[in-house]
């Protein structure tokens, strides 16, 4: 029986395409800055965000860390939603590695009302930290994926910059976000210091996340990475899969998007979930569901499905290139079937 994985789009394998850009990929020591296929990967990154320069890193929790690492100093504070990946699933890291606090601010979906971030921005007084950074996500992951629309983005940028405040994208998943709104990579990013992007998840690489910034935020961010253990060698290996996905794999996310619709509409009609159909606006969709979560969990783990829950009535399937049509249908009657009986 063939395995279904819906965990996340972190699964998805490289292709054979892809697996013969990374074999005959020209390499260095990247720690030299002499791997010239990371050099050309970062320069692209770079280009498409329109910031002075970019950082190839192993992971998407890295990128963020850097960018609090080199736009902070201990003790400062950085505002984030109370549900974003920086709070949720980065070991404590901030205050780990930079030493800042966290205040989060609860949103609607993932998205932060302005004024409730206004409200949050420390006075200046020697009390209290300096509001140093804040921090978005799109699109946002526990939110099911859900579009941080560009107008928030702008009223969130005009508050940044009138209280001397730097702005950083969790963009883990910016691409699905550009491809089902249309716009460019770049006028998101116009509107922060710092973006963050994975090529590992729906773009279907190995490995990898970027860092873009002005100059001086990369250098400190470069310093940052050989201090944690970030330095690779020979690793355009690996980024010329990142390559590879920036080159074939992004308009094909639509049809992610296409398929998390088709599942959440069609599990929408049992009684025992609860979903709102608004929030599925990518390749992820959340539910809520009346039966226990760690049984249907389980259940459909022995039918070959693989999906995650948090508790008793919350579910997670995201859909990902490894995960065709048919395999969605399929998806969707073994799930309808097992809660009617």
């Amino acid at each position: 029986m063939s395995t279904i994985d819906l965990r996340s789009d972190t699964v998805t394998k490289p292709s054979k395409a892809m697996r013969e850009a990374m074999a005959n990929a020209e390499v260095g020591d990247d720690v030299f800055g002499d791997d010239p296929t990371v050099n050309k990967l970062q320069k692209k990154c770079a280009e498409l965000t329109g910031k002075e320069a970019a950082l190839y890193v192993p992971s998407g929790c890295m990128a963020n860390q850097l960018a609090i690492k080199a736009q902070t100093n201990p003790s400062d504070e950085i505002i984030v939603e109370t549900d974003s990946h920086i709070i949720k699933y980065e070991n404590a890291s901030p205050a780990f590695i930079s030493g800042v606090q966290v205040w989060p601010v609860k949103g609607v979906n993932g998205i932060l009302n302005v004024e409730d971030v206004r409200s949050a921005i420390r006075p200046d007084w020697y009390h209290f930290p300096k509001t140093k950074l804040i921090c978005l996500e799109n699109t946002h992951n526990r939110a099911g994926g859900t579009i941080y629309p560009l107008e928030d983005i702008r009223k969130m940028s005009e508050l940044a910059l009138s209280e001397n405040i730097r702005m950083h994208l969790d963009g883990a998943r910016i691409f699905n976000a550009s491809v089902e709104t249309g716009i460019s990579i770049k006028e998101y990013a116009s509107q922060f210091h710092s973006i963050s992007f994975c090529f590992s998840k729906g773009l279907g690489a190995p490995v990898g996340s970027v860092l873009c910034s002005d100059k001086q935020t990369i250098q400190i961010a470069h310093r940052i990475r050989k201090v944690l253990g970030g330095g690779m060698r020979q690793a355009g290996i690996i980024a010329a899969g990142a390559l590879y996905a920036l080159e074939h794999n992004v308009k094909r996310l639509k049809d992610d998007h296409s398929k998390a619709r088709f599942f959440a509409d069609g599990i929408s009609k049992s009684n025992k979930v609860k979903i709102n159909l608004n929030s599925v606006q990518t390749n992820i969709v959340v539910f809520n569901i009346t039966v226990d979560a760690n049984v249907v969990k389980s259940e459909l783990e022995k039918n070959g499905v693989l999906l995650t829950n948090e508790g008793t009535d919350r579910m997670r399937a995201v859909f990902h290139m490894d995960v065709s049509n048919e395999m969605t249908e399929k998806v969707v009657k073994i799930f309808k079937d097992f809660l009617k009986n």
